[in-house]
């Protein structure tokens, strides 16, 4: 499958020079006026009741979610986590920063850095270097579950003009919550017999929800607790354009995103500029962000509901998230419930709608990213449910991912061939003949290979999608870390090179993202350029799923990274490295 995949770009729209000229003005302005912003976090376990149950959460500061980050592009961010969890370890991911030239500050514990030991502290330090609305999470086993999230916004250097305007921004970050601790969840999809960690109890926004109190157990939950409820959103004025800047960071949902009576003007996707199109309802999948604009045109004397819904799976136990977006009016109270039903949202199960809006997604033609012609080399992963030696794991070609004990990045750049598998991973499967609406034949194998590219080729990834060992199958967000892709676009049932690479492929003005979804019973095409040096994951954003070995490693001019510092190190094979 080497080689050039697809043929030749209609020609690229002519802004897309200017796109060049106006992204490095823009860079260097941000550049000559940097900042620094510094950062002390202190991460713990409290005793938090996001949804009136109470439960342990992973906090930054005491608070879940975390602060959000606001910078400026070119600016430099420092964090010093403190890892106060006294029993557990952890890392933090800055999902969406490429890390460019500080890939052991990407926040993956196995991958580019050693776990932070209790009682230890790491500073993370790196550039932001696009704007755009980004995220930060958890990276160590599945502790993204336990609540240690937010959001970061990177805004345009001053005197550079968006091709949108706006009177006021807000964030919204959604989420999905469990009872069941992380351990318990883990456990689960690691014995025999295996347990899932079935539908969440709860849906938040902005960290906050509301659980029926009457279905917990005495004493665990509490309705009127400060730390949860029905919340305002923002209040808006009659007239005005809101920018929300939306991102997803469930651990397991697909989510429809509304506000009763409002629709949503998409304008930007994972820190790129979008043709805008208009939504009633946004589907957003986890690692996913976008911004929308908000026209305040309704009837400013009462309130109306934000709600998100789950999608993707029947998880008909799971109520809707809600919240509540009210007018500046006379007699107006912002906590006061709309007097409406909550929106039902839409159907779960239609899958056709949510390919459509992502097959809308172009990028704005002013802000055409030139795109390679062709690739020189193609990987297509097939995504399987497997059970290998009585466990259930995911696998990709294949091999279930488990992370070595010393980092690949640390590995690689020190030489250590024993420290990971040498044996390099599969570009690609029995696709003419594999059966892709059967269940995975039982084998597999649990590995930890890395896929080397050459520094600077284009590669392009086919992920295909298949029946699970319950004979369904169900959407995957796949998140790039170190980069942004091209989405060339989205097919139905089983990918065929010979075909679909001529008739389907976007490669006029394809948008750049950094997570894409894989949808259901069909396939997902994107390509990059392996131009940063180190080593990155690429995986399922679907925490359980990740768990449980659905990802690949890409290393790319490992002899290009820079000295790493003594902090990545000090487990595996690296103890006593300087």
């Amino acid at each position: 499958m080497a080689g050039t995949m697809l043929p030749p770009p209609r020609p690229l729209l002519a802004a897309a020079g200017a796109l060049s000229f106006c992204l490095c003005s823009s860079l260097l302005l941000a550049v000559a006026d940097a900042r620094v912003h510094n950062y002390t976090w202190d991460i713990s376990y409290q005793y938090k009741s996001p949804d009136c149950f109470e439960k342990l959460a992973v906090t930054v500061n005491g608070e879940a979610p975390g602060p959000t980050i606001r910078a400026t592009q070119g600016d430099t961010i420092v964090v010093n986590v403190h890892n106060k969890l006294e029993t557990e370890n952890t890392a933090i991911h800055w999902h969406g920063i490429r890390q460019i030239d500080t890939p052991w500050a990407d926040g993956v514990a196995g991958v580019t850095q050693c776990p932070i030991l209790p009682g230890e502290t790491f500073a993370y330090k790196f550039v932001v270097d696009r704007p755009g609305t980004y995220l930060y999470h958890a990276h160590y086993g599945m502790q993204r579950v336990a609540g240690l999230n937010g959001m970061i916004v990177v805004k345009v250097p001053d005197g550079i003009v968006e091709p949108f305007s706006y009177d006021e921004e807000h964030t919204v970050l959604l989420g999905d919550w469990w009872h069941k601790s992380v351990y318990e969840q883990a456990t689960g999809l690691t014995e025999t017999p295996f347990v899932f960690v079935t539908a969440p109890q709860s849906l938040l926004i902005n960290g906050r929800g509301t659980f029926d109190c009457s279905l917990a157990p005495s004493g665990t939950c509490n309705a009127s607790s400060p730390d949860c409820g029905l919340r305002p959103l923002f209040t808006a004025v009659p007239g005005k354009t809101y920018l929300l800047r939306i991102g997803s960071l469930t651990s397991l949902s697909s989510l429809s995103f509304e506000i009763e009576g409002h629709s949503m003007t998409v304008v930007e996707a994972d820190g790129y500029y979008v043709r805008p199109f208009v939504v009633k309802n946004l589907f957003i999948y986890s690692g996913e962000t976008y911004s929308v604009l908000v026209k305040a045109d309704q009837d400013p004397r009462r309130n109306y509901w934000a709600a998100s819904h789950v999608v993707g799976r029947n998880a008909s136990q799971t109520p809707s998230g809600k919240a509540i977006v009210s007018y500046a009016f006379k007699g107006n109270n912002p906590w006061i419930p709309p007097p409406t039903a909550p929106p039902a949202g839409p159907a779960w199960n239609n899958t056709v709608i949510r390919v459509q809006q992502s097959r809308a997604i172009f990028a704005h033609p002013r802000f055409v990213e030139p795109m390679p012609a062709g690739a020189d080399r193609t990987l297509l992963l097939l995504n399987t449910q497997n059970r290998i030696d009585g466990h259930i794991k995911w696998t990709i070609n294949g091999v279930s991912l488990i992370f070595p004990a010393t980092p690949y990045l640390v590995a690689m750049k020190r030489g250590m061939t024993t420290a990971y598998d040498q044996r390099p991973p599969s570009d690609t499967y029995d696709h003419m003949s594999y059966d892709i609406s059967a269940p995975a034949p039982t084998n597999g194998t649990v590995r930890s290979p890395v896929y080397r590219l050459a520094l600077g080729s284009v590669v392009d990834v086919v992920l295909q999608n298949s029946n699970m060992l319950n004979n369904k199958s169900e959407t995957h967000p796949w998140h790039l870390h170190g980069h942004d892709f091209w989405v060339l676009g989205y097919g139905e049932g089983k990918f065929n090179p010979a075909a679909d690479a001529w008739r389907l492929l976007n490669v006029r003005d394809p948008i750049m993202k950094n997570t894409v979804p894989l949808h259901n019973d069909g396939w997902t095409a994107v390509r990059f350029r392996a131009d940063n040096p180190g080593v990155w994951l690429f995986h399922c954003h679907i925490e359980a799923h990740v768990f449980m070995g659905m990802g690949v490693v890409f290393e790319e001019g490992i002899e290009r990274v820079g000295k790493l510092p003594p902090s990545i190190m000090g487990c595996g094979q690296s103890k006593g490295l300087h």
